[in-house]
């Protein structure tokens, strides 16, 4: 009779031990997706984030690009300052940018620049693009809270070349 109760008793405790292991496997699946709860939006904002500076900084070239583009058709002589202005529109048109032509581009060709201590004339372009971010748009209201736009932040590019003489 002894064997048959120590046999009970062994039953129990491994139904009660394996019990106990069901609940805790139930309390790590239900914290799994908790944690993937919190960590999941902290992970797509991160990603989008990138996203959105990447693409600032393709623009940003395409503007750096454009204006240097616009200065080297301004430093040529007898050069009128419109060709230089539609130069850097070409090239921001060239760059994909979306609504280029709402871009600001001024044609100074009476800047001066110092060479070797020595006051020349020069050319300089100064391109201004109204960037527009997608998703991280309440950000960008942090970052230019002067711009015109909600979620829009003002990129200037300037590029200066000595004017080439006759």
């Amino acid at each position: 009779m002894q064997d048959t109760e120590d046999g009970d008793m062994r039953n129990m405790n491994h139904t009660a031990a394996t019990s106990g292991t069901k609940d805790r496997r139930r309390g790590e699946r239900g914290s799994a997706m908790l944690e993937a709860a919190v960590t999941l939006p902290i992970l797509l904002l991160v990603a989008a984030g990138i996203f959105e500076f990447g693409r600032a900084y393709q623009t940003w070239q395409v503007l750096t690009n454009a204006a240097r583009e616009g200065a080297r058709v301004s430093v040529l002589p007898n050069s009128p300052a419109s060709a230089a202005e539609s130069r850097a529109r070409d090239y921001m048109e060239s760059g994909q940018l979306p609504n280029f032509a709402t871009a600001a581009v001024v044609v100074d060709k009476n800047a001066t620049l110092q060479v070797s201590g020595n006051a020349v004339t020069a050319s300089q372009v100064t391109v201004q693009y109204p960037f527009d971010f997608i998703v991280l748009q309440p950000i960008a209201l942090l970052v230019d809270a002067n711009s015109q736009t909600p979620g829009s932040v003002t990129m200037v590019a300037s590029a200066v070349m000595r004017n080439e003489s006759q």
